[in-house]
């Protein structure tokens, strides 16, 4: 059974503290998770009129 990858991690940044943009390949819906040691958070990337960013 082949498995795909539902969330791709498009871009990364930092060692200690990281900053991944994260898309959803089915929806195409941007998030950014944002890790700090064992702490960590996940948001939706919206542009400015407050829709969430799509990746087609």
């Amino acid at each position: 059974m082949k498995e795909d990858k539902r969330f791709e991690a498009i871009s990364t940044q930092g060692l200690l503290q990281s900053y991944n943009i994260i898309i959803d390949r089915e929806t195409g819906v941007n998030y950014l998770y944002v890790s700090n040691g064992t702490s960590g958070g996940l948001t939706v990337l919206l542009d400015s009129e407050g829709k969430p960013i799509i990746t087609k």
